[in-house]
């Protein structure tokens, strides 16, 4: 048995879920969640605490034991307290701005690349080249994260571009010149 799924899953205060078979719902002060567990699982509510468990001893059920008390946790934690992801710009002219919901982002390009925030998702800049992507869904917010990132991944060689904070960039010497 899965030792992550083994662990019960506590439910705090202000957050109610609903169990119908496999489709789990969570409201929060931050949103509401649905997801269809997988089949070969089984959820029950005990008390205030939820437990996953495999539905039989087969291979198929036991993969998925421990995925699945994940994606209830991470329900769970998005509607009470929120996910988010920070993203650094390192640049001259490298710039972030936002328009009503949209996010501008400058970049190097002959042009401004815009991005609309899915449901859910919100963005928020701090002094220009720090955004914040934020909202309850976990996956959303990393999608989302990463879409950003992707307009200009951080390079090699002098290190501009849009990196995940904390992020570590491996750096290359580059030429050397003639002798």
């Amino acid at each position: 048995m899965s030792r992550i799924g083994k662990s019960p899953i506590p439910v705090p205060t202000g957050v109610s879920v609903t169990l119908d078979g496999l489709d789990v719902n969570v409201k929060g002060p931050k949103g509401e969640l649905n997801r269809t567990l997988p089949d070969g699982v089984s959820i029950s509510k005990d008390g205030d605490q939820l437990v996953v468990s495999p539905a039989s001893g087969n291979r198929r059920s036991r993969e998925r034991h421990g995925l699945c008390r994940t994606l209830v946790a991470n329900m769970i934690e998005g509607v009470s307290q929120g996910f988010t992801r920070k993203l650094e710009i390192i640049g001259v002219g490298y710039r972030a701005a936002l328009q009503g919901k949209k996010l501008v982002v400058s970049a190097g390009y002959s042009h401004q690349i815009e991005m609309e925030p899915p449901s859910g998702v919100s963005f928020a800049v701090e002094g220009n080249t720090t955004v914040v992507v934020s909202g309850a869904n976990k996956e959303l917010v990393g999608n989302e994260a990463a879409k950003v990132r992707a307009i200009r991944p951080p390079e090699p060689y002098k290190g501009k571009g849009i990196k995940y904070e904390g992020e570590r960039i491996l750096r290359k010497a580059g030429k050397t010149g003639k002798k």
